[in-house]
């Protein structure tokens, strides 16, 4: 008779005759049986009346998962365990599975998407009804991406986005224009680029050598508007973006406060969680190591594991990171092929056209001002972009 029995148990039975309902590398769910006491058919017969179907078979070292290799396994059976074929490495593969062994393996794929999506409705309903921009906000990844952040815990979850949706109440981010924070982008200090990683990721290029203004809540107020304005720009399906950090001419003296840049790393973490996808530091001095010494204790160890150093004769770095982008793509002060040269009016331009599009997607059309229109009523539409061979401009897309 089949009798259920665990791992440590197999040693009552025959090395070669052991039956799997799951997959032979977990092992979690063993049926046994003694091949002496039956014969292949009578074995076969208690197989399908037990309706166990779709088995990983084990004999000795074969692994057999279809109907005809269950066939011979039950035929092999009938042998001595010490016949040559049994000692043989003998490996039979078929194509046609048991329908519902099938059915079983693709629930183990969706088992994690299921327990996600069971994760989701729970925050959902623990979060009460929502509207406004609140319920624009809180999609299914977006809140998604909190749940990840709190490794799925709900409560924490649920704490984290609450606490998210009143600084936007607050500090309201989808409201910032460019022209508020346009004096901060005139040297090209933070932009979006035109082009994406391999995985179709918006990227931010940071200089922060190009430092020109003094205003801390200002340039807080500047990579907030770009960060939102990446969210807007993401292709659908995508929710991270990707950060390219020169540290060309970066100094102590161009350099944020600590506290400015700890208040920055709270802001990203706290209201932009899974934003981040990786951030490429290209050759930091040797001097900026104190400064990382100190910022890295206030990231999150997520936050963390993202930041990639990136040193020109360092191979293996320069390898990880064109790993993430297309050299072609890529900027020659990153490695790449690509010549980029930032037009500031042109990505003004560029800016002021997706506050339209930020404005209709949140539902305030009226906020707009008379700079911002004129930006927009621009009939050049450029962008930053790698610079062709030819002095022609480009477009965006």
């Amino acid at each position: 008779m089949l009798s259920p029995t665990q791992p440590d148990q197999q040693k009552n039975y025959s090395p070669f005759a052991h039956i799997s309902t799951s997959n032979h590398t977990t092992n979690t769910s063993l049926l046994s049986f003694d091949h002496h006491q039956h014969s292949p058919l009578n074995n076969f017969l208690q197989l399908r009346e037990a309706g166990i179907e779709g088995l990983v078979v084990r004999t000795g070292y074969v692994y057999l998962d279809s109907l005809q290799s269950c066939t011979v396994a039950l035929i092999l059976l009938g042998l001595e365990p010490r016949v040559p074929v049994l000692q043989a490495a003998l490996f039979v593969s078929m194509s046609i599975f048991w329908r519902r062994g099938s059915s079983l393996h693709q629930k183990e794929k969706q088992q994690p998407e299921l327990q996600s999506e069971a994760k989701v409705d729970e925050l959902k309903a623990a979060l009460g009804p929502l509207s406004g921009r609140s319920l624009l906000y809180c999609t299914d990844a977006c809140l998604r991406r909190y749940l990840e952040a709190r490794n799925w815990n709900v409560e924490k979850a649920k704490k984290m986005l609450e606490e998210t949706l009143a600084w936007r109440s607050t500090y309201k981010p989808e409201e910032i224009r460019w022209h508020e924070v346009a004096v901060e982008g005139e040297t090209g200090k933070l932009f979006r680029a035109n082009f994406h990683d391999r995985y179709g990721r918006t990227v931010l290029i940071l200089k922060p050598g190009l430092q020109n203004t003094t205003s801390m809540d200002n340039q807080i107020k500047h990579l907030v508007y770009l960060m939102e304005n990446a969210m807007l720009n993401l292709p659908e399906g995508q929710e991270e973006m990707a950060w390219l950090i020169d540290f060309t001419g970066w100094s102590f003296s161009t350099n944020v406060p600590v506290r400015t840049a700890k208040d920055t790393i709270n802001i990203l973490q706290d209201h932009y969680p899974q934003r981040l996808a990786v951030a490429f530091l290209y050759t930091p001095p040797r001097v900026f190591q104190a400064f990382w010494k100190i910022v890295k204790i206030f990231m999150d160890p997520k936050t963390f594991q993202k930041v990639k150093f990136v040193y020109p004769k360092n191979n293996e770095s320069v390898d990880l990171m064109r790993s993430y982008f297309d050299v072609d793509n890529l900027p020659t002060e990153f490695g790449g092929k690509a010549t980029m040269k930032y037009d500031h009016e042109d990505f003004s331009r560029l800016m002021a056209q997706d506050d339209v599009k930020a404005a209709k997607f949140w539902g305030f059309d009226q906020k707009t001002s008379s700079t911002t229109a004129g930006y927009a009523a621009s009939a050049a539409v450029a962008a930053v972009a790698p610079e062709p061979a030819k002095s022609t401009s480009i477009i965006a897309t």
